[in-house]
């Protein structure tokens, strides 16, 4: 008989809730969130020995709208997001909200707590290369379960919050995905990552044959919105793992903007003109191991046959020089000077006039 009153409760709350709001209720994690208020959620996970938290917070906003899910923190040591996390809680008001926005403060506690770039400490394994993860699994595995299941489920529009890692020197930019198959859903994303007020936006080809199907694992975090049929946009904000506040300030007044277009929030979004769209990205990786000396910046405008730096042995011999492949701006390179053999130097952005967006 439990089950009938907890049924009687929940449509009895949902009828007061539209009465007095014109909007209803917003359940997560088995609470019942009223319009215009916001709620503070501690989940706790745990794998064997292993044990995290993962802090959400949940804004209802007074009228109706959509849902818009939001992650920080996927990779701990990316701060940048993690911080305009903490200033969008005072930034959204629920009361002047419509719809509901569900942020996810810092998704990878093991690796933000231990300053461990890029794995988990307790399983060794990357979270961005988790989802849509296990509910029986590792740690990292029961993170990404959570979120999929928890937080990209709930969401009609959907945003991964990235920055540089410890030795990733990198260039400000939105990102969205596509795929032939999801036209209408890759549009939206575009639309969202182009009014987000950054002046790069790349486009993440989700090419793989099988991409689509259910045995196909998604991996990235938000590759498993994308899959699902959200449209979903990634922001890389911040580098080396520093603390910006410039940047930490783009990031939040970019979601800022996105909610602001969404219809979510009062206002005009942000529109820049001009907007370099890369829809390829050319990958550059070391041949040795060693010491790396860059000889250009992210941000920097490259031409093909530009010297982009040079690898020593650690007796101080230069073992390679390295050489642009392609023109166009370095969106990514290795900002610090131990490198491994295989590992990325550079990503550099192809564009031309063409595709160039303009307002």
């Amino acid at each position: 008989m439990r089950w009938i009153y907890k049924i009687l409760l929940i449509l009895t709350a949902g009828m007061i809730s539209t009465a007095l709001y014109g909007q209803n209720f917003f359940e997560f994690n088995g609470q019942l969130i009223f319009p215009g208020t916001q709620e503070h959620f501690t989940i706790n996970l745990s794998a064997g020995e292993d044990q995290t938290t993962i802090p959400i917070t949940v804004f209802h906003g007074k009228t109706e709208g959509p849902v818009l899910g939001i992650t920080a923190g996927v990779h701990g040591y990316e701060y940048a997001p993690i911080l305009a996390g903490q200033i969008l809680i005072n930034k959204i008001d629920p009361e002047a909200l419509s719809g509901t926005v569900i942020l996810v403060q810092i998704a990878n506690m093991g690796s933000f707590l231990g300053r461990s770039p890029y794995l988990t400490p307790a399983d060794k394994k990357n979270l961005n290369r988790s989802f849509p993860g296990k509910k029986d699994g590792s740690i990292s595995e029961k993170v990404a379960h959570f979120i999929s299941q928890n937080i990209i489920a709930k969401s009609d529009y959907f945003v991964d919050m990235h920055s540089g890692d410890a030795p990733e020197d990198l260039h400000p930019y939105t990102a969205y995905y596509q795929h032939d198959a999801y036209e209408s859903i890759s549009e939206v994303g575009r639309e969202m990552a182009l009014h987000m007020g950054f002046d790069q936006v790349v486009k993440f080809g989700a090419t793989q044959k099988d991409y689509l199907k259910a045995e196909f694992p998604s991996l990235y975090c938000s590759a498993e919105a994308f899959k699902r049929g959200i449209p979903a946009v990634d922001i890389e904000c911040g580098k080396l793992g520093l603390v910006e506040q410039p940047l930490v300030n783009k990031i939040v007044a970019g979601i800022e903007s996105l909610l602001r277009y969404l219809g979510m929030m009062a206002g005009e979004p942000i529109v820049r003109t001009g907007v370099l769209l890369f829809e390829e990205r050319f990958y550059i990786s070391s041949e040795h191991m060693g010491i790396f000396y860059p000889l250009k910046s992210s941000g920097d405008l490259v031409k093909k046959g530009m010297k982009l730096g040079y690898i020593t042995n650690f007796f101080g011999k230069v073992v390679d020089e390295i050489y642009a492949e392609n023109s166009g701006l370095i969106l990514y390179m290795l900002g610090t000077p131990p490198v491994n053999e295989k590992e990325t130097l550079f990503v550099i952005g192809a564009f031309n006039e063409a595709n160039t967006h303009k307002k």
